[in-house]
């Protein structure tokens, strides 16, 4: 349980408040590369609540700048892009992407008006799949040296699911490896891609869960009861300050492939919009060949062309009493990231957390919260937090590991098992 105060801490995100200012100082996924082609259009974005616009100049180069004219308002997404930057419709008066207005027509020559004109412009680069914007002070931080944004392109594949509540509640769902073994439960008639893990979630709905503190954030343990006597352990990791990676669903479309566990695995990161929305960025990511494209889109055609789905609170998610019968324990359809929107929006926009009873399986949630606070305090005390990285420093990324495996009852679960496993 937070007090109010606590909870506002962590959630509120926007300029000027302390958790706003912990988000700064982190790289941010803004878009997917591909909403942002060569030659295409500006594209309006929110990002920490604030209203922006995206853009690439004529060389290929992301920019994102305030939505707004800081002349007289109209909306820069409008814009023509010309000169290197954005020229306003309404007056012609040329912006470029960082903070800086380049020529104003309607003024006379010789004016020095357009070299007292400032405004918000944040530093952006292409990583993989995804645009990333740095909206803190001063110098950026190195981008997390995670392998999906520096391998070959076609091992990872990207899109993003928008949700009407707050970032932190879609985060603490990563947290919480529980909540496998009901919510994502499929019946014996369901079309679980992958029956014998469903078998084992659902036989163990009390894993015991063990969480260690990392340089990045937490890697949680899940230890459930296998077969013939031995535990299946899954690796899930938090990583400062909002995503986390885990073993999810298949990288290749089973009925074509033969899946192999431990071939790669997916991150979630959940990037406020504002305090009450945010997207969820969704990656796959295969070790050792390419991830199936084809695949990925068909198993998430739920989304729209603005990346939403059709279930939300406005039709209770087309929740089905029938299906619940045969097939899913949920009613919510086959799609785990669907029944992840309706765990997250039906607690509401922000979840008052002073109002919670906390249990035994929900210590991951306690232990990334706590996290959280410290390092919101350590940047109101003008400290660096947990996981921003300098140059020519380690990365603690490097200590990440994503496994799912089943150990002889005898191993120790909290030795680096892994690297012999």
């Amino acid at each position: 349980m937070l007090t109010q105060e606590q909870n506002d801490l962590i959630c509120r995100a926007g300029p000027g408040t302390p958790g706003g200012e912990f988000m700064r100082r982190y790289w941010q996924p803004v878009a997917l590369a591909r909403e942002l082609p060569a030659g295409g259009a500006p594209v309006e974005v929110e990002l920490l609540s604030e209203k922006l616009v995206l853009f690439r100049d004529e060389q290929g180069k992301p920019n994102l700048i305030i939505r707004r004219c800081p002349h007289r308002g109209a909306d820069l997404s409008y814009a023509r892009v010309e000169n290197g930057g954005l020229r306003c419709l309404y007056h012609g008066w040329l912006f470029s992407g960082d903070g800086h207005c380049l020529e104003q027509p309607g003024e006379p020559a010789g004016s020095t008006l357009k070299d007292k004109v400032k405004f918000a412009a944040y530093p952006c680069v292409d990583a993989g799949g995804l645009i990333f914007a740095y909206m803190g002070p001063g110098k950026p931080p190195r981008l997390p040296d995670l392998p999906f944004l520096r391998g070959a392109t076609d091992h990872a594949w990207y899109t993003k699911i928008h949700h009407e509540c707050n970032y932190l509640q879609g985060q603490e769902g990563n947290c919480d490896p529980q909540h496998l073994s009901v919510l994502h439960r499929f019946l014996p008639q369901g079309e679980s891609h992958q029956p014998d893990l469903n078998r084992l979630l659902v036989a163990d709905a009390a894993p015991r869960i063990e969480v260690v503190e990392t340089g990045y954030g937490l890697r949680i343990l899940a230890i459930r009861a296998g077969d013939s006597g031995s535990n299946l352990v899954r690796i899930t990791n938090i990583v400062l300050p909002n995503y986390s990676s885990f073993d999810g669903g298949p990288m290749l479309n089973p009925k074509t492939n033969r899946i192999v566990p431990n071939m790669g695995y997916w991150v979630h990161w959940h990037v406020p919009i504002n305090d009450t929305a945010h997207w969820k960025f969704s990656i796959a990511y295969r070790y050792d060949g390419p991830v199936d494209a084809a695949y990925q889109d068909e198993e998430f055609a739920f989304l729209d062309s603005k990346y939403a789905s059709g279930r939300g609170m406005h039709n209770r998610f087309l929740q089905d009493r029938e299906e619940m019968k045969t097939r899913t324990y949920a009613g919510l359809g086959r799609y785990f990231q669907e029944h992840d929107k309706f765990a997250v929006e039906s607690q509401g926009p922000i979840f008052d957390r002073s109002t919670e009873f906390l249990g035994t399986a929900d210590v991951a949630v306690m232990r990334m919260r706590r996290m959280m606070i410290e390092a919101v305090e350590d940047v109101k005390a003008g400290r660096e937090p947990r996981y921003i990285v300098r140059e020519g420093a380690p990365d603690p990324i490097d200590e990440m590991v994503v496994r799912s495996q089943n150990l002889a009852a005898d191993v120790d679960v909290l030795s680096p098992w892994w690297k012999t496993a």
